[in-house]
């Protein structure tokens, strides 16, 4: 049997045979996971959260930014519940620091603290507020988890335990609702909110408070049902002067609880020269029990050096070294005190004589600014599959303290690290932690609670970067900051940690504006409006959503613009404000399409500076053309529409009481005055005049007048005598005849009949004959009584036209033929405008209805 030969079944077959030969599955698992085509290997989808907060339903959408509308009355939840004790002490370990692996010292006693700690609980049990106020390293944490152990029945809804670590009044509120009810996916509005606490009755322990004054002012009167003790050193504000509080000092040890703590620490009796190192170390720690904690580490260390020197060297920390060999032995190494300056800053030395992975957590806990990751992250940081264990030499040296549900560096620690070198490649560890973190987060099997967890460490890598934050290098990948803000924002807004979301998204904002990211800097802008929208800051979520929406216009980023629009329609609709642009005409409208018979005017108005050029006429009247301010023309009709309307608004006008009057006594003296051979012009000018026509017979095609007009106030113009050639305004057209001049000494410019009290008895016909050019006068005279005449004032050499359109003024028509007037006046000569869809109206300025933004011709 030839053993190269080892064709499968599959694989005899004909050179010639078409079928294609069946693919073996593959052995090794991992493999058919990452097979193409593979399910399992398909990108996970996003992971997005439906929460409620207030009125508001938000869904939390990491790719194109939060969504946010209305709650439905269906998905609005029920009135949150408390916490059984049972589910509260689950919470309270739940968190508590994680315990470090691998062995652990025994817990320290509370040595001289036995007053204060009675103190405190009588205080407590009487209802009264407490402030703890000490220096870092006094021992406030111990004392106040031994009165935490005191008061555990005294307040029906038990012990709250809360950490003040860059916590705001509003932060404290939220986690002290969360402690007591449960109400998951729920973030109530404030007034609920408030209403909620009120109903809460505890002893609240807050540790590590960072304000006072009016904000703990506001804290106190906000749960009037519970009894806080709060711990905080020196340097925080003190509270306000009515404040209720009762203050209690925390100092150091004595002399003799140093010596006793130091001995605990180091597990053995003290020599006279140690005892007389641990005087002089109380003289200048001023008796702070960290200072004791530390000190006995290093007299341990010294122990581990005196019995095995090569200790170090060889397993990189003393976990093999005997711990109960004796010190008196004769084979012992000579090993010195430290000195008082080592016990005073033991931070450098204690790390010198730790192994690697926990000097490696000790420089990325300087890089982020004295956060010590979880231990969890420890191996994937340092590169060591054992670096958790680095947790308990940290932990036991007393180089970390917990800090609410994690740890970071002790007091004075971070900065004597940074004096002896360890931040000399802080950007660097930064920067890894940031990778890290960014990958970790964004793994769909990391729940938003554990990113949560970990959020002070997150925000200090973030906060690392963004301080160093640069322009991005021609070729370089997604800035690490922007990918990390990216992947824990959706984290924290979905685990109601709003305090750290927000510091997310305005430190993004700043480096993707740094970095030139346009896009992710509008979803941080907006992410930043949806939470100023679920705060009630209107103003702020308006101006953070705008800039969004113009980011993402220029990215023509579609979905994200309507995400933001929906959410600015939500701003208006909470404040009530109209959009501007609703109203009128904006710039940019469309002018929409003009019928045949109107002339299309654009939304701010028809310009009047287009006159064309036209015969001089005799200066007898005097055109003005101006521009009246008004809503935009394309809300109201224009052309001819809007002439005949005026005209008969005017005609309705007329009848008032003291207009009536002037328009009376103008009719009688315009009719006394006129000419008995020379019809009067209401024959040739009707009060429904057509648009101006163009030149050479150019038009805009408006409603041809009637040809039997009556002669009332109603009646249309005659069109006129175009001449043999058909086109009005040239040569062969016939000449109208004229009136008779006016008077020099007449200011009024008509000339005084024979017979004043003559009118015409009837109206003429409203267009004469087609061989007689000149209209026919007038048959039979009626008189008019001659007591009411009312002459025209002499002071306004500008005869006003009246409103009644039957008996305009006669005016001497020019030499040359033009084209016939628009005006509603008659054939007064003026310069007309030349612009083809324009029309020269000159409706009565006594009209109570303006006209915006047309042309108007006052004579």
């Amino acid at each position: 049997m030839d053993p190269t030969n080892n064709r499968g079944p599959e694989e005899h077959v004909r050179d010639d045979d078409v079928r294609t030969p069946r693919q073996r599955p593959p052995r090794d698992p991992l493999t058919q996971a990452l097979a193409p085509g593979n399910s399992q290997n398909a990108p996970a989808l996003a992971r997005t959260v439906q929460l409620v907060s207030g009125d508001f339903l938000l869904t939390v959408n990491p790719v194109d930014g939060s969504e946010i509308e209305l709650c439905p009355p269906g998905e609005r939840p029920g009135r949150p519940v408390k916490f059984t004790p049972a589910e509260r002490a689950e919470l309270a370990r739940a968190s508590r620091p994680p315990v470090p692996p691998g062995h652990s010292l025994p817990r320290m006693p509370l040595l001289e603290r036995q007053e204060e700690r009675e103190r405190l609980v009588r205080l407590l049990a009487r209802g009264r507020s407490v402030r703890l106020t000490g220096p870092s390293g006094s021992g406030r944490t111990a004392l106040l988890d031994a009165v935490a152990e005191d008061c555990a029945d005294l307040a029906p809804d038990g012990v709250v335990r809360l950490s003040g670590y860059r916590r705001t009044v509003g932060d404290l509120l939220h986690d002290l609702f969360a402690a007591v009810y449960s109400a998951p996916l729920y973030r109530p509005e404030p007034d609920e909110l408030l209403a909620l606490i009120r109903e809460i009755g505890a002893v609240v322990v807050l540790d590590d408070i960072e304000f006072g004054g009016g904000a703990l002012d506001e804290l106190l009167d906000a749960t009037p049902e519970c009894a806080f003790l709060i711990s905080a050193t020196p340097e925080v504000a003190a509270p306000s002067a009515d404040s209720l509080l009762e203050e209690v000092f925390l100092g150091g040890l004595g002399r003799a609880g140093g010596l006793e703590l130091l001995e605990r620490a180091v597990g053995r009796v003290l020599t006279e020269d140690e005892a007389n190192w641990a005087g002089d170390l109380w003289f200048e720690s001023e008796g702070r029990p960290l200072r004791f904690v530390q000190a006995g580490a290093l007299l341990r260390q010294r122990d581990q050096l005196r019995a095995d020197p090569n200790a170090f060297d060889e397993y990189g920390y003393y976990e093999d070294a005997p711990v109960d060999a004796p010190f008196d032995a004769d084979d012992l190494h000579d090993v010195p005190l430290p000195s008082l300056a080592d016990g005073a800053a033991p931070a450098a030395l204690l790390a010198s004589r730790l192994s690697e992975s926990a000097r490696a957590t000790l420089r990325f806990a300087v890089a982020l600014g004295g956060e010590v990751p979880h231990q969890a992250h420890l191996p994937a940081l340092v590169g060591d599959t054992h670096a958790d264990a680095a947790l308990a030499e940290l932990v036991g040296c007393a180089l970390v303290t917990p800090v609410g549900s994690h740890y970071r560096l002790a007091a004075g620690v971070h900065t004597q690290l940074t004096a002896n070198g360890y931040a000399s490649d802080a950007h660097e560890r930064a920067q890894t932690a940031a990778q890290h973190y960014a990958w970790w987060a964004g793994h769909p099997s990391v729940t938003p609670e554990r990113v949560a967890a970990e959020a002070d460490a997150v925000l200090a890598a973030l906060t690392g970067l963004v301080s160093v934050a640069e322009p991005p290098v021609e070729g370089e990948e997604e800035s690490v900051a922007v990918a990390l803000a990216r992947a824990v924002a959706p984290a924290f807004a979905a685990s109601l940690d709003w305090g750290s979301w927000e510091r997310t998204l305005r430190a993004g904002a700043e480096v993707a504006r740094v970095a030139g990211e346009v896009s992710e800097e509008a979803y941080f802008h907006h992410e930043l409006g949806i939470l100023a929208l679920c705060s009630s800051q209107y103003d702020r979520a308006r101006a953070e959503l705008e800039a969004s929406v113009g980011l993402r216009g220029a990215v023509a980023d579609k979905r994200g613009s309507t995400a933001g629009r929906r959410a600015l329609a939500l701003v208006d609709d909470r404040t009530g404000v109209t959009p501007a642009g609703g109203f009128g005409a904006t710039t940019g409208e469309e002018v929409p399409d003009a019928r045949y018979e109107e002339s299309a005017s654009p939304p701010g108005g028809v310009p009047a500076t287009f006159a064309s050029a036209s015969p001089p006429t005799p200066p007898q009247l005097t055109t003005v053309i101006t521009r009246r301010t008004g809503p935009p023309a394309s809300h109201r009709p224009s052309g001819v529409k809007r002439l005949v309307n005026g005209t008969k608004r005017n005609l309705v006008a007329a009848g008032a009481g003291a207009l009536l009057v002037a328009v009376l006594g103008t009719v009688v003296t315009l009719g006394a005055t006129s000419d008995g051979e020379n019809p009067p012009p209401s024959e040739r000018v009707g009060v429904n005049p057509s648009a101006s026509p163009g030149e050479n017979g150019g038009g805009l095609g408006a409603e041809q007048p009637v040809k039997d007009d009556d002669s009332d106030s109603t009646s249309r113009p005659t069109e006129p005598d175009p001449g043999e050639d058909g086109i009005v305004g040239t040569a062969d057209d016939p000449t109208p005849t004229p009136s008779k001049k006016p008077s020099k000494d007449d200011p009024t410019g008509t000339k005084d009949p024979d017979d004043p009290t003559k009118s015409p008895s009837k109206p003429p016909t409203s267009k004469p004959p087609a061989d007689d050019p000149k209209p026919t006068p007038p048959d039979d005279p009626t008189p008019t009584p001659p007591d009411d005449p009312t002459p025209t004032p002499p002071d306004d050499p500008t005869p006003t036209p009246p409103d009644d359109p039957t008996t305009p003024p006669t005016v001497e028509p020019p030499d040359d033929p033009t084209p016939p007037d628009n005006s509603a006046s008659g054939p007064a000569p003026s310069t007309p405008v030349s612009s083809p869809p324009e029309t020269t109206a000159s409706a009565p300025a006594e009209s109570d209805e303006p006209t915006g933004g047309d042309l108007t011709t006052v004579i």
